[in-house]
């Protein structure tokens, strides 16, 4: 099949995803067209399967925000048509799911019939989606889409209560591919973050209020009064000069080392202990899905669609958003001796496996060619 997939091209678990997609259905041998306005970055263009196409938007001093949705809309129908595409696959709502619409109206008006899927991946929908000012819109395009899928139950739910929605709407998780985790790395050298005797907990987000940054640090500071502990803060964000600040205030500053964004993720995870994700909201918890692949247990609040993939009590633990105490004692139990740490790595491990590009992607291919089916 010739797949288009519009994303956003950024470090967010709806790019990354589906980014993700593309590459192992191109190692299927199907050909793939990500459309966005920079390429994304875990977009690796050397399989000759994988096209980027630029969606490039005129700066006009006419415009206050620039109509990043036409250009979109226009660039689907230009590829669509020069690339005979089979399939459009949009992910996340906003604008994407609305300028795909409007290619297909486009396209038909020259005979040209394209089924669209729409993946739904969470602030899409929870936030920015259910405002007053887009909810109409969002609605619509999710009930013109030709195929609905989230990435949780959690996210259908929410979708279904939100909006007035009436198509089906299937749930297919997000994924990781085992055959890329790797037992070491020749320059995984721990020593460059902490001492023998200190536990490495790390945090991997885009540093938004809804990630709860704080409490990362507030849990720290518990774990680390009772553990040796260096705490590695991965990504960039508004959040990020407050969490330095409140470091700053409370001696820690020394122990928390601010990565900035990364492409290195594995790398870092290789040597990490537990994970942290005490996020408001969740659609999925990605973040924490990666982690469980490179054996890292997580801490994590209940938000969301983080139950379906973090297991109370064998993957790590889930506590009540804000309940620092909680999550504190549960990251302090999993870290204090060796043993009971490396059971948690393990049931860790043997989770993410549930999460298989292998076991999911094929979800994927099969909705593709009942779409076709029908169109």
């Amino acid at each position: 099949m010739n797949i288009a997939i519009v994303c956003y091209p950024t470090f967010g678990g709806s790019g990354v995803v589906a980014t993700e997609l593309g590459i192992a259905l191109a190692k299927l041998g199907h050909q793939i067209h990500f459309m966005s306005y920079k390429q994304p970055v875990r977009l690796n263009l050397l399989n000759p399967n994988i096209h980027f196409h630029e969606v490039n938007v005129p700066q006009y001093p006419l415009f206050l925000y620039q109509p990043y949705e036409l250009a979109l809309s226009s660039k689907l129908v230009e590829s669509i048509k020069k690339y005979d595409i089979d399939i459009l696959h949009v992910h996340y709502a906003i604008p994407h799911a609305y300028a795909g619409y409007m290619a297909k109206k486009m396209l038909a008006e020259e005979g040209i019939h394209i089924p669209m899927v729409t993946t739904l991946h969470g602030t899409d929908i929870t936030l920015v989606g259910n405002h007053p000012n887009y909810k109409p819109a969002v609605t619509f395009s999710i009930n013109k889409s030709d195929v609905v899928t989230s990435v949780s139950q959690s996210l259908k739910d929410d979708t279904l209560r939100l909006f007035n929605i009436k198509k089906e709407i299937e749930v297919v998780p997000n994924f990781i591919d085992i055959s890329q985790k790797k037992t070491s790395f020749t320059d995984c050298q721990r020593e460059l973050m902490a001492t023998p005797d200190e536990r490495i907990v790390t945090h991997i987000s885009n540093f938004r209020p809804v990630k709860r940054i704080s409490d990362v640090i507030d849990i720290f500071y518990n774990i680390q009064k009772e553990i040796p502990a260096k705490l590695l803060m991965v990504g960039d964000g508004p959040e990020r000069k407050p969490a330095e600040q409140k470091c700053k205030e409370l001696g820690i500053k020394d122990k928390v080392i601010f990565l900035g964004n990364s492409n290195e993720v594995d790398k870092i995870l290789c040597f990490s202990d537990l994970f942290l994700l005490p996020s408001e909201r969740e659609s999925f918890g990605l973040a924490a899905l990666e982690a469980m692949m490179n054996k890292v247990p997580v801490i994590s609040s209940n938000a969301g669609g983080i139950p379906e993939v973090n297991l109370n009590g064998i993957s790590g633990y889930l506590s009540d958003v804000g309940d620092i105490e909680q999550m504190s004692k549960h990251a302090i139990d999993i870290l204090k001796d060796d043993i009971t740490l490396e059971i948690f790595k393990e049931k860790a491990y043997e989770q993410a496996e549930r999460f298989d590009v292998n076991e999911i992607v094929p979800k994927y291919v099969a909705i593709y060619e009942s779409a076709l089916a029908i169109h």
